[in-house]
C-alpha cells in the first residue's frame, strides 16, 4: 500500500497560522477575564514547555536551536497580545542597544516598544503610567553593579516583576577599512569591557565615550575613519562591515537586567526576591540582618550596599534570595527583618531567568 504523500510546507504553514490565531483569542478571552498570566509568567511556562519538548525528543537539540526555539515562542507571544493593549514598555533606547535586544528577548519583538534616553527615564515613564512595564540593566558580569539603576531603586519605590539575563557580545564595525581606523566610539561600559583587545590591537586609535551603541554605529556610518563597539543588529540596521566580532575581554561578559512593573507572578519553583533595606547605623546591624536570612536558610545569591542619598556613612542594602515571598520561611524571614530595619523594600518576587 503506498504511503500518504508528505504535508507541504504551505499546509503545515496553514496549520500554524490557525493555532497562533486560535492563541490569540484565548489570551484575549484570559485578558477579558482578568486572569492573563504576566508576561514573567508565560516566559517561565513556555520555558518548562521547552525543556520537556527538548528532553522528549528522540533528537538532540543544540543549545542555539533551544534558544532560537525559545525566541520564536516569545516572539508568537507578543503577537498574540497585540489585542489585549495593556500599554508601552519603556527601554533605555535607542533602537538596537543591548537593553533593546535584552527587551526583545524578554517581551518578544511584537511588543510595543518605547525607548527612553536615561535610566531615570524609564522609571519616570512607568512611575507616571505612560508605560506598564520598564527596563533596565542593573549588573554586569565585567563592570558590577549599575549605579543609576540602583540610585532610582534608593529614591522611588518601584517594584521588579522580571529579569532577563542577556550575554553581550561586542562587536567591532565600519564603513571604512582596517587602515582607515583612527577613532573607535562606543559607549563607556563598551569601551571598558573592550579595553584590552583594543589597546592590543589599536594602539593607536582614539577612544571616545558616546551616550550609546547605537550612536556609535550612527557615527561609523557616516565617516569612514570611526570604527563602533556595538551588536551585530546596530551593524546591519546601518549597513557596517563586521571587522571583529566578539572583541570583549571576558568571554562570559553577561549583563542582567530587572523588568519594571506592577505585575505580581505566582511562585513557580524556581523564583528569586529582591530586597531594599536600611539597617541603624550601629555595630552588628547588618550582622544581625545577615543572621536572620542564614537562619532561614536562604541562599542569598546578590548583595550590594549604596550610599543613603542625602546622608552620610549610611547605606541601603540590596539583596537577592532564593525563593518567593509568598513561601513560608521566605514570608518569616521577611516579618523577622523588617522589626529590625528602619526601611524595608520588598521589591518583587519573579521568577528567575534563563541565560
Amino acid at each position: 500500500m503506498p504511503s500518504p504523500p508528505p504535508e507541504s510546507l504551505e499546509q503545515i504553514d496553514l496549520q500554524l497560522l490557525r493555532m497562533i490565531q486560535h492563541r490569540r483569542s484565548l489570551i484575549e478571552a484570559l485578558a477579558d477575564q482578568q486572569s492573563l498570566p504576566s508576561v514573567g509568567e508565560s516566559n517561565a511556562r513556555q520555558d518548562q514547555t521547552l525543556q520537556s519538548f527538548c528532553s522528549d525528543s528522540s533528537q538532540a537539540i543544540a543549545p542555539n536551536e533551544i534558544d532560537a526555539l525559545r525566541q520564536t515562542m516569545r516572539h508568537i507571544d507578543s503577537v498574540c497580545r497585540l489585542g489585549v493593549g495593556r500599554g508601552a514598555i519603556s527601554f533605555l533606547g535607542p533602537q538596537y542597544s543591548y537593553s533593546h535586544l535584552a527587551a526583545i528577548k524578554y517581551f518578544g519583538d511584537a511588543a510595543p516598544f518605547a525607548p527612553v534616553a536615561t535610566i531615570p527615564a524609564v522609571f519616570d515613564a512607568v512611575q507616571r503610567g505612560d508605560a506598564v512595564s520598564g527596563l533596565v540593566p542593573i549588573e554586569n558580569s565585567t563592570d558590577g553593579r549599575v549605579v543609576d539603576t540602583l540610585g532610582m531603586f534608593a529614591r522611588l519605590h518601584m517594584p521588579i516583576c522580571g529579569e532577563v539575563l542577556l550575554p553581550i557580545h561586542h562587536n567591532l564595525l565600519a564603513s571604512g577599512t582596517r587602515d582607515q581606523i583612527t577613532e573607535i566610539h562606543s559607549k563607556p561600559q563598551a569601551l571598558s569591557q573592550c579595553r584590552g583587545w583594543l589597546a592590543a590591537n589599536f594602539p593607536a586609535a582614539t577612544l571616545i565615550e558616546v551616550g550609546s551603541t547605537t550612536t556609535a554605529a550612527e557615527s561609523a556610518a557616516q565617516h569612514a575613519h570611526i570604527a563602533a563597539v556595538a551588536s551585530l543588529p546596530a551593524g546591519r540596521a546601518y549597513g557596517l562591515d563586521v571587522l571583529n566580532q566578539n572583541i570583549e575581554d571576558n568571554k562570559d561578559n553577561v549583563t542582567r537586567f530587572a523588568v519594571l512593573g506592577r505585575d505580581e507572578p505566582a511562585p513557580t519553583g524556581k523564583d528569586k526576591t529582591s530586597l531594599l533595606f536600611q539597617v541603624e547605623h550601629q555595630p552588628g546591624a547588618l550582622a544581625g540582618a545577615m543572621k536572620i536570612f542564614s537562619d532561614a536558610q536562604l541562599n542569598l545569591t546578590w548583595i550590594e550596599s549604596f550610599p543613603l542619598p542625602g546622608s552620610r556613612n549610611e547605606y541601603l542594602f540590596f539583596v537577592e534570595l532564593t525563593g518567593h515571598r509568598g513561601e513560608d520561611r521566605v514570608a518569616a524571614a521577611i516579618e523577622q527583618l523588617a522589626a529590625i530595619t528602619r526601611r524595608l523594600e520588598i521589591l518583587g518576587s519573579y521568577p528567575v531567568a534563563v541565560l
